[in-house]
């Protein structure tokens, strides 16, 4: 199980996934360019000490990440709330990336179109989403219960 960001906006937000990856040992794929510095103090306060130790590749930009990806043969799984698979009703492979889009933009048509799945966090009516640092967390634990990776 892989997480990756696409174009992140927010260095609060990376901080907060990088801290779930580090506690849950799923690695990180960050796909450039990012809305920050990436060495941005926010996003160390966010991560605090965590941060370091959570597995992150930068990736310069999809295209780069996509060739890794394709080369270990791992299924991309987009999370928009968009999609229309829910969540509880995708059945998650050990080796998937879970692929979250930019905060502001989410990510383009051609990245979507790519994407094997995508998938939707039921949320009550009225709502558009979550943050993304939420919703990376909600659909990680699903995809560590079902696979039975949840660190022991």
């Amino acid at each position: 199980m892989r997480i990756a960001l696409y174009q992140p906006e927010i260095a609060g937000n990376v901080g907060a996934i990088l801290r779930l990856a580090a506690c849950f040992q799923v690695p990180v794929d960050i796909i450039m360019p990012t809305g920050f510095a990436f060495s941005d103090s926010r996003l160390k306060r966010a991560a605090m000490d965590y941060g370091e130790a959570a597995e992150v590749t930068r990736h310069v930009n999809f295209d780069a990440f996509d060739r890794q990806r394709r080369a270990e043969g791992r299924r991309l799984v987009l999370m928009s709330s968009h999609a229309s698979e829910r969540l509880p009703d995708v059945a998650f492979r050990e080796d998937d990336v879970l692929l979250m889009g930019s905060e502001g933009a989410g990510v383009p048509v051609e990245v979507r179109d790519m994407a094997d799945i995508r998938v939707r966090i039921p949320m009550a009516p009225g709502f558009r989403s979550l943050n993304i640092a939420v919703s990376t967390g909600i659909a990680v634990a699903e995809a560590l219960r079902q696979t039975g990776k949840f660190p022991q």
